[in-house]
């Protein structure tokens, strides 16, 4: 055998290029997640996309605009409990009607706008049975039915995180005005008894100073004054004219000097 021949023949095949095949591996199960994800979610614009929709509308701005939030918040909580009593309990009749004269659902559901407008388009319908008005759901309405409760649990997640939170800032803002109240009465309070200690000081004072009148103690003695007094050496006139003079040994004794009067002329 030519050795050439047998040099190629033994040498090793072609490795394949790895960075290529891990890409096309990559790739391809990238495309297997997407298809997968694709398939376990439904479309946004399915055929319940539509109904989903005026649901929402029925809620915001149907209900919560034009009502006070609480009672709009409170009409939905309602709603949403005779939805799920149905879900619930599908075949238990007494969850499948209510009477609009009932005081509460009267102010929860039929003196709101909107809500008992809700109540109907989730399937409930008004009907007389003896002469007494009532609301009674239809079962060929279960899956609108569902799908309005679905949207009243949405709105409500998103309407009570606001309501806490709301909440917590006027608690906040309670106890900051509390605290600043209680701050200025204990000022008012510290102002008045720093100046009641005042007043009673100025009292005692006056107190003590009609007693002093009153008993009519003698003003202190000036205090002694033991100064040395020693006359200026020298001579001058009065003011009447007379000449005063002061000898030298007046002067080196620190004596008083002795009045001369001189003759008129």
């Amino acid at each position: 055998m030519d050795p050439e021949e047998a040099e190629h023949l033994l040498a090793p095949a072609a490795r394949p290029d790895h960075d290529a095949v891990a890409a096309a591996i990559e790739r391809r199960l990238q495309a297997e997640k997407e298809k997968a994800a694709a398939a376990a979610q439904p479309s946004s614009f399915d055929g319940k996309h539509e109904r989903r929709q005026e649901f929402r509308r029925m809620i915001d701005p149907g209900i919560l605009r034009p009502n006070p939030r609480p009672l709009a918040l409170e009409s939905l909580q309602t709603l949403l409990k005779l939805a799920q009593n149905i879900i619930d309990h599908p075949g238990e009749e007494k969850y499948h009607r209510f009477k609009p004269t009932n005081a509460t659902i009267k102010r929860v559901l039929v003196d709101p706008r909107g809500t008992l407008e809700y109540a109907v388009a989730l399937g409930f319908h008004p009907q007389v049975e003896n002469f007494q008005p009532y609301y009674i759901f239809n079962k060929r309405y279960f899956e609108d039915l569902k799908i309005g409760a679905a949207m009243i649990k949405e709105a409500l997640e998103r309407e009570l995180v606001k309501e806490e939170r709301d909440q917590r800032r006027r608690a906040d803002e309670k106890a900051a005005h509390d605290a600043a109240v209680a701050k200025v009465k204990q000022a008012f309070y510290d102002d008045r008894k720093g100046r009641a200690v005042v007043d009673e000081r100025e009292r005692i004072a006056r107190a003590a100073a009609v007693a002093n009148r009153a008993t009519g103690s003698p003003a202190p003695a000036p205090i002694a004054d033991h100064r040395p007094k020693r006359r200026m050496p020298g001579s001058g006139h009065t003011l009447s004219g007379d000449v005063i003079h002061v000898d030298e040994d007046e002067r080196d004794n620190g004596a008083v000097a002795r009045a001369d009067y001189d003759d008129e002329e």
